[in-house]
């Protein structure tokens, strides 16, 4: 190892959500930026689809994986307790292995990059004279209520969500109560205290903050951040704006020929993509509901399905029979609906290769959950979308596609607290795939797409914003 050049340690935490943009941030820094990165990823039981990830994704001589088991922190946790408490304890709890792991090093590095779970480890670097900082994947407006939060803390009374008045923070667009990430629902929660700590150490504990976005996806919020006279004396650090980071060009586990062959035989922007990313699950009913849906919108589609919470499914038929399989159903999708539909659709059981999807031709649409990797992908494939938010930041997230973007259509309730109906989901399947209306989102999503190559390459927002962040991190190596 070059002992001139910047070395950099990435904290991921367990699941594919928080796994993939690490990897992504850890090859753009080798691979454009020729930056040593040592990846210190704390892992559960590794699905295939995440043992292949950690192989495929890290290619690099320059980058070295190094996997952490996930510490015993069950005795810490109460029955009720959410996925966000979860992960934070046990991100807390693994912060002994990962000072261990950084003290073995070799050759320890300048910089480490603790991803949004695991800010309780950024301590580590002031024992070890190493600089400290976030990776947020997620949009600018995000991070700045993620950050604000311990002030509205103090100055909101009650639930937020039972608010008439949105909430405002300083430059950004204000928030309604129904949009505000899942640790915010209810403030007595574990996960509410566990995220106000979260937002605290972003400002107090790291030298600053990388985001997963760019300026055309995010303009009024990176403003915000970087420049609102109010807002910036609260939030301290910088920002740095380095996406889309997306996983264009990288090998994907399956490489699911079938599924591209059957695209290849449909026409230009008319096929729907129908996705609720690794770990979006619907109940049976709502199930149901979508499959007479999209029958109902005589549309052609493609649909990765996955078994419904509520275990309406009935286990070893559909899910182990293969692509577009007509054998015994689950008791979810209507009766004869694969033999209905054969002609114009194709129900995948559990995992397509989205970004190759997303890039096809015959592409024209994106029924997503919203999670920020899914929307980046589809933004990139320039393909428009229907907006069916279901956990975490994905309310934000469809707000600014559909009121603020423009690129996206959503249902009139929320998904996550309503059953969206047959009637509302074929309505809105026509209006993306045959309207005036979504012909106009197709056109605005290109024009955003080709904004997002742009932010990447050399002299792009993005790439520029990067190179600030390493020349930062190199000028305080040299004078350490």
């Amino acid at each position: 190892m070059d002992q001139d050049k910047l070395h950099l340690a990435l904290i991921s935490s367990p699941g594919m959500g928080h796994l993939v943009p690490v990897l992504l941030l850890a090859n753009r820094l080798a691979t454009h930026h020729h930056l040593h990165v040592t990846i210190l990823a704390v892992t559960t039981q590794t699905s295939p689809v995440e043992s292949h990830l950690l192989s495929s994704l890290t290619p690099s001589t320059l980058i070295h994986l190094i996997q952490i088991p996930s510490p015993p922190f069950s005795h810490l946790l109460l029955p009720d307790d959410s996925v966000v408490t979860r992960l934070a304890i046990m991100m807390r709890e693994a912060a002994r292995a990962i000072r261990s792991a950084v003290s073995a090093m070799p050759r320890r590095p300048h910089v480490l990059i603790s991803d949004l779970f695991s800010t309780d480890s950024l301590p580590i670097a002031d024992e070890f004279g190493m600089q400290k900082y976030v990776y947020v994947p997620t949009n600018a407006r995000f991070v700045a209520l993620t950050m604000y939060l311990h002030v509205l803390d103090k100055e909101v009374e009650g639930q937020y969500v039972d608010r008439v008045e949105p909430l405002v923070v300083p430059g950004l667009v204000p928030v309604r109560g129904k949009d505000v990430p899942d640790p915010m629902l209810e403030r007595g929660n574990r996960q509410y205290d566990e995220y106000v700590r979260m937002g605290v150490n972003f400002a107090n504990l790291s030298d600053g903050v990388l985001m997963n976005t760019w300026r055309d996806l995010d303009r009024r919020s990176l403003d915000a951040l970087k420049c609102d006279g109010i807002l910036r004396p609260v939030l301290k650090v910088p920002f740095y704006d380095v996406g889309p980071l997306t996983r264009d060009g990288y090998p994907t586990p399956l490489e699911g020929i079938e599924v591209i062959e059957w695209l290849d035989r449909h026409p230009v922007d008319s096929v729907l993509f129908v996705s609720f990313g690794s770990g979006g699950t619907l109940s049976g009913r709502q199930l149901t509901e979508l499959a007479w849906g999209l029958e109902l919108s005589g549309q052609r589609f493609m649909w990765v399905v996955r078994p419904p919470v509520d275990g309406n499914a009935k286990d070893g038929t559909f899910f182990t029979a293969g692509i577009g399989s007509t054998g015994p159903m689950p008791t979810f999708l209507p009766e004869g609906f694969l033999n209905r539909t054969k002609d114009r659709g194709l129900v995948v059981p559990l995992w397509a290769p989205q970004v190759k999807i997303l890039n096809h031709r015959s592409v024209g649409g994106f029924l997503t959950h919203c999670g920020m990797n899914s929307i980046h992908e589809s933004i990139r494939g320039a393909v428009p979308m229907i907006a069916w938010p279901l956990y975490s930041e994905q309310r934000l997230n469809a707000t600014l596609l559909t009121e603020e973007l423009g690129v996206a259509i959503r249902p009139e309730v929320i998904p996550a607290e309503e059953e969206v109906g047959r009637v509302e989901i074929e309505k809105m399947v026509r209006s993306l795939m045959e309207s005036q209306e979504g012909k106009r989102m197709r056109e605005k999503v290109k024009l955003l797409s080709l904004s997002a190559k742009k932010a990447l390459e050399i002299n792009g927002s993005s790439y520029k914003s990067m190179c600030e962040f390493i020349s930062s991190c190199e000028m305080k190596m040299k004078s350490a």
